[in-house]
């Protein structure tokens, strides 16, 4: 059997680190969109006696457990208590890595929907997030999607009111960021700029993607180290372009900027285009049905 999924990649419209807890995690609060942009992933599953195989195109991809998509394959066999056969996973790579746009968390939870589709599982959209929690942070989110609150260690989902439509530029430079040096930055007591998730979320109650972008914000932009100056050069090409709203995603390095008009977005994606290679222009992505 062949199931095919999309992996969505997901962009935080706002970004906060409320607290760091004793067990050494952070409490975050964060509003998460997920876009059209994606990964197609194929799942073949076949009579065997219960290998899982990860084929990418790309090199520097792990395809053996290190690979996210490995892992969240075996998560659901031994979850479900299934044997007898072989899951052999193709990812078709679009969303670029170590960018803040969670492409390894989608691809793993775009393999939990597949396998529960191919298996005719019937498990829930709680229960493929709580599996999520065992891969990582973000892929409980990834596995619906859609406009979601994020709380606690940002597995703590409250689902919002669609984001109202709008083009999404999203621009990632030549060089990466370090989620864990980002975070060993982050000292909660010294934040002086929060975002205004309220506002955020009564923007989105009201429909008011204008209002929306003028509170688009996260933290981790602040500690930045060696690439704040390339960071607000991708935003002010947008906004010389009619960005309603411009920001980092996650822990970086990519930019996205929200725009109105599709025209501007298009300008906006010729001018960053001639200095950074990994630029995509997609839309709102609603939240996926279980």
């Amino acid at each position: 059997m062949e199931i095919k999924e999309k992996a969505f990649a997901k962009i935080n419209i706002s970004l906060d680190v409320v607290s760091k807890m004793e067990n050494g995690w952070h409490e975050m609060r964060m509003v998460m969109q997920s876009v059209s942009f994606h990964d197609d992933i194929k799942i073949l599953v076949v009579p065997g006696d219960g290998k899982v195989k990860v084929y990418t195109d790309r090199e520097y991809i792990p395809d053996d457990e290190r690979n996210i998509a490995y892992r969240a394959a075996r998560i659901f066999l031994d979850g479900c208590n299934i044997q007898g056969f072989d899951v052999n996973i193709d990812i078709h790579k679009r969303i670029p890595a170590r960018a803040g746009l969670g492409g390894g968390s989608s691809d793993g939870a775009a393999v939990l929907r597949g396998l529960n589709r191919a298996f005719n599982s019937k498990l829930s959209r709680e229960t493929l997030e709580k599996m999520g929690e065992k891969l990582g942070s973000d892929v409980p989110f990834c596995v619906a999607g859609g406009t979601v609150l994020a709380t606690g260690t940002g597995t703590t989902l409250k689902r919002l009111k669609p984001m109202p439509d709008c083009w999404v530029l999203i621009c990632k430079p030549k060089f990466s960021s370090s989620t864990p040096e980002l975070f060993s930055l982050i000292d909660c007591g010294k934040i002086k700029c929060r975002p205004d998730t309220q506002g955020i979320l009564t923007a989105i109650e009201e429909e008011n993607i204008r209002d929306v972008g003028q509170r688009l914000f996260n933290v981790f932009e602040d500690v930045l180290k060696g690439g704040r100056d390339t960071i607000n050069k991708i935003k002010n090409v947008m906004y010389d372009n009619k960005a309603i709203g411009a920001c980092m995603t996650g822990t970086g390095s990519a930019v996205y900027g929200l725009f109105a008009d599709k025209s501007q977005a298009e300008k906006a994606y010729a001018a960053l285009k001639q200095d950074y290679k990994s630029c995509y222009l997609c839309g709102m992505k609603k939240e996926i049905k279980i």
